[in-house]
């Protein structure tokens, strides 16, 4: 099946775009948190958000989960390592799976993910950000993982379960990963090492783990990593009024497009991506 469009992201963007592409009849997949928004949960209080005076957090992501259950819109939990050009679509990875989409719409948040040096010119090449996709290439042997959120723990037992050892550095407080073969690092990864493949994590103390893989499990993947073409600017993508990208059938919309980082802004964004998709589909 190749969907008309792809939402990758679950905050307020990717609601409005998906809001807005159910009620304009288009077949999409929308992959992301089900949980929607850390961010937003996180937020005391919002005074500017229209209709809704000094909301909390947690009460307008509570509005945006009931909205999305009435309309019958459904996330994918996953969390896409690739997209690849096809000619007239695009090819997603999310995990093992594989989604097939004429559009795109990127509503990923603020592109804070960093990656460590070395890391991206080794990726397929013993550093990987699948752990379902790759485990078994590293059964028996000596894998690092990096994780940023406790959400990534059943991956990072599921790689334990095939591996020999594991050199583990968490990025999270209060780690809860307890097996034999598991090493929890308390020094930071400071780098990926190997010429041609990854052989080894620096470590911030200057020593160095050996390793015959590198598993970097986090909530987001570097623009860099997921859409190598894509033009950005200070962390943040290009996009023109109609929140197109400067690849055919790729928008954007939300923090990912820059300041201000404002949640309506977000939403008008994504209102205005789902649009443009349904006009490029019309050509």
């Amino acid at each position: 099946m190749i969907y008309d469009a792809a939402i990758i992201g679950t905050g307020p963007a990717g609601v409005s775009a998906a809001l807005n592409l159910k009620i304009l009849d288009k077949n999409f997949i929308w992959l992301g948190s089900k949980s929607l928004s850390d961010k937003i949960t996180k937020a005391e209080c919002i005074f500017n958000y229209p209709g809704l005076a000094a909301v909390t957090g947690q009460e307008l992501n509570n509005a945006f989960q009931q909205q999305i259950r009435q309309m019958g819109i459904e996330v994918t939990e996953q969390m896409v390592n690739s997209i690849m050009s096809m000619g007239e679509h695009y090819a997603l990875m999310a995990g093992s799976e594989f989604y097939e989409a004429k559009t795109i719409i990127l509503t990923t948040g603020v592109a804070n993910t960093v990656t460590l040096p070395g890391e991206t010119a080794l990726v397929g090449r013993g550093v990987s950000y699948c752990a379902t996709c790759d485990g078994n290439l590293y059964r028996g042997k000596t894998i690092a993982i990096i994780c940023n959120a406790a959400r990534f723990e059943h991956e990072v037992a599921y790689l334990a379960n095939l591996a020999a050892k594991v050199y583990y550095f968490p990025q999270y407080p209060n780690p809860a990963v307890c097996m034999e073969n598991v090493e929890v690092m308390t020094e930071k990864a400071a780098a990926v090492s190997g010429e041609g493949r990854a052989n080894g994590v620096k470590l911030g103390n200057g020593e160095e783990v050996p390793v015959d893989g590198v598993f970097c499990l986090r909530s987001s993947v570097a623009l860099a990593t997921l859409f190598p073409k894509l033009t950005a600017e200070a962390g943040h993508i290009v996009v023109d009024r109609a929140m197109a990208t400067n690849l055919p059938g790729v928008y954007a919309a939300g923090d990912c497009t820059g300041r201000p980082y404002q949640y309506a802004k977000a939403v008008g964004e994504g209102n205005i991506a789902a649009h443009s998709v349904v006009e490029y589909l019309a050509l």
